[in-house]
């Protein structure tokens, strides 16, 4: 089914009413509408899928793929084809790690030129916020550019250099002014008491100790101040401190225009379960303790956490440091565009949560943050049909050799979940069917539409 008029009908359609039997109506790319089983127009090929769940494509707004420059950490290819069998219909790159930043208009149009060929899902950019590169925003905006990133702390590579307090004063009111959303990596970097240097990397509890919950707690302080000063669209990125959630609680009751996602690796796993020397599990902020895991499913569960995204960040076998298990030395980023969608139903599933809130999450909120609220994620008439046919009760198990990342590099590795995608679909074409080979690339980029807000 590609290119034509056709009708996906199932028992558990997940729409903005809830999850109900009914039809989704899809025709020339777009969903022409959603119906009931009995006005399913005349004529039409029909895609009965029974009981399987039919939603939304997952909108993914936090991944880092590496193109142009780092192509060997991963890839516009083969990120985006582990999407498609993710269930991820829209993909937002990072402005980091590729070699040149996404930080200037030149860049921007390298990057896309890279990723024009070779995408299977759909694709945006987020740009940086940097010292000395205030006068490329407008031009930036002006291309579509999904909103800006910034760190507080350095980024892990010297060619994006973290924002001072100076440098977002002179960008957020740019931002501010054309409606554009700064995301924040919020780590004020800060002494540790106790830490002993030139103790022993291999064990995670070092690690964990090194970067405390009180540098996440006051970047986010700072960043709560900075949206009051300048009235500028803050989102936080990969939350992992849960003692934060107050803050952005309050920042939300005052007004502020504040916002925060986490990722499936902090929903998942806990710093108890990791061995020493297991640098897969290595990323930034680290994962921590299984009672601030469950404060961040409290946090998910009441709306003070709006969004749930991979931070997609591979990186070569050889960079994991694997076989000396060196915390400070490994690389820290954990690839995973794949797995997201089953890694959050499996534990969503298990608190009892619903495929309601899945939806919201990872199709809706993630869309609404880039500007494509009512194009992406959603099953609405007029929104690009991009649709997943998930089995939210098979499960399996995750066999490394099976993952179309560039490398097969998880902390999943053997790990039981719940949820299989069974097919997905892009603006009306088949990109993906379970046991298939995945078609040609048919990805488009999808720019931000210029004067767009980003409403929390």
């Amino acid at each position: 089914m590609s290119g034509e008029q056709f009708v996906v009908r199932g028992r558990r359609v997940v729409t903005g009413e809830g999850v109900r039997e009914a039809a989704v109506v899809v025709r020339d790319g777009k969903i022409a509408a959603v119906v009931s089983h009995a006005e399913i127009p005349a004529g039409l090929p029909v895609l009965d899928v029974g009981d399987k769940v039919v939603m939304p494509g997952v909108v993914d707004s936090h991944a880092h793929i590496n193109e142009p420059g780092r192509t060997e950490w991963e890839g516009f290819e083969t990120a985006t084809r582990a999407a498609a069998a993710g269930g991820i219909t829209t993909v937002v790159d990072m402005p980091l790690n590729s070699l040149p930043p996404t930080t200037t208009l030149e860049a921007l149009q390298l990057k896309a030129e890279a990723a024009r060929p070779r995408c299977h899902v759909d694709h945006a950019f987020w740009g940086g916020v940097i010292p000395g590169n205030a006068h490329e925003l407008e031009a930036l905006i002006d291309a579509g550019i999904a909103g800006f990133k910034c760190f507080l702390c350095p980024s892990g590579v010297d060619e994006f250099p973290h924002a001072t307090r100076e440098v977002l004063d002179v960008a957020m009111p740019i931002l501010a002014r054309r409606g554009i959303p700064l995301i924040v990596h919020a780590e004020l970097e800060s002494p540790v008491e106790g830490l002993t240097p030139g103790g022993d990397a291999r064990t995670y509890r070092g690690y964990l100790e090194s970067r405390p919950k009180r540098w996440e707690n006051d970047a986010i302080r700072m960043m709560v101040e900075l949206a009051r000063v300048h009235r500028c669209r803050v989102h936080i990125v990969h939350l992992s401190s849960a003692e934060a959630l107050p803050v952005l609680r309050d920042a939300r009751r005052e007004g502020l225009d504040v916002s925060v996602e986490t990722c499936p690796h902090y929903l998942s796993f806990t710093a108890e379960e990791i061995e020493d020397g297991a640098t897969h599990f290595k990323c930034a902020p680290p994962i921590r303790e299984a009672e601030n895991r469950e404060r961040l499913w409290t946090g998910l569960a009441q709306g003070d956490i709006e969004l749930v995204v991979s931070d997609h960040s591979p990186c070569t076998p050889a960079l994991k440091h694997l076989e000396r298990g060196d915390f400070g030395a490994a690389w820290g980023g954990i690839a995973s565009l794949q797995l997201s969608l089953p890694a959050v139903w499996t534990e969503a599933k298990r608190r009892g949560l619903g495929l309601e809130s899945l939806v919201r999450w990872m199709c809706e909120a993630p869309a609404r943050l880039v500007g494509l609220a009512g194009v992406k994620g959603t099953l609405a008439p007029g929104a690009d049909a991009d649709l997943v046919v998930f089995d939210p009760d098979a499960s399996f198990t995750v066999e490394p050799q099976r993952l179309l990342h560039r490398h097969p590099i998880t902390p999943y590795a053997g790990r039981t979940l719940t949820g299989v995608v069974e097919m997905t679909f892009l603006r009306g074409t088949r990109i993906f069917e379970r046991g298939q080979p995945l078609p040609r690339p048919v990805g488009h980029w999808v720019r931000r539409p210029v004067g767009s807000r980003a409403a929390a």
